[in-house]
């Protein structure tokens, strides 16, 4: 019988809303390995700060053609009138502190590109270059952590670096949407065998 979508088992944080059942099913912990979508995945888990997910994914579109398809070059020369311009878009989450961030978090992502040469590089160290799993799954969305000593540790070397909004907890949803951790819960079909 082929798989339907429609009556997969997913984690219970993924619901029923088909935009977050595809992220569930397509992009959440599986291993990114490409800068340009590790530096996306950065950014919009800072503007994700005290909002929901599908907030985000909802303006994703959005976000993308703001900062220029993430093409961190771009973004890291972006200037006030550019700030201005974010400021008075709709389609994106219109504030301040988190646009400012995202322009200096672009400087220090090519910073650490400069370094290391793919920030890929740099950014797996902290799971040495694999995926963690759990010796025991989750059950519950509840019994995720929300943070791991090497969400901390991330977290301590990209503020040091010259990030921002770049916490223990933001850098752990970062591990979990790029799959540097897999935490897909029992009962998901992801779980079962080696989707990620």
């Amino acid at each position: 019988m082929p798989d339907n979508p429609a009556n997969r088992e997913r984690c219970d944080w993924a619901g029923n809303d088909p935009l977050y059942c595809d992220y569930h099913d397509n992009e959440w912990g599986v291993p990114v390995h490409n800068d340009r979508k590790l530096f996306e995945m950065l950014i919009l888990e800072g503007f994700q700060a005290g909002l929901s997910w599908i907030t985000i994914l909802r303006k994703r579109e959005a976000f993308r053609k703001a900062f220029r398809r993430w093409d961190w070059n771009e973004v890291a020369r972006f200037t006030d009138k550019d700030v201005e311009r974010l400021l008075g878009d709709s389609g994106i989450i219109r504030n301040r502190r988190k646009i400012e961030a995202a322009i200096r978090n672009a400087q220090a992502f090519e910073r650490v590109r400069k370094e290391f040469g793919t920030f890929d590089r740099y950014i797996w160290r902290f799971t040495d270059g694999k995926t963690l799993r759990p010796a025991k799954r989750a059950t519950c969305f509840a019994e995720l952590p929300t943070h791991t000593p090497e969400s901390d540790a991330m977290s301590k070397d990209l503020k040091k670096r010259g990030f921002s909004f770049v916490g223990t907890v933001i850098c752990y949803a970062h591990m979990q949407a790029t799959g540097m951790v897999d935490d897909h819960q029992a009962q998901c079909f992801k779980a079962q065998g080696s989707h990620c």
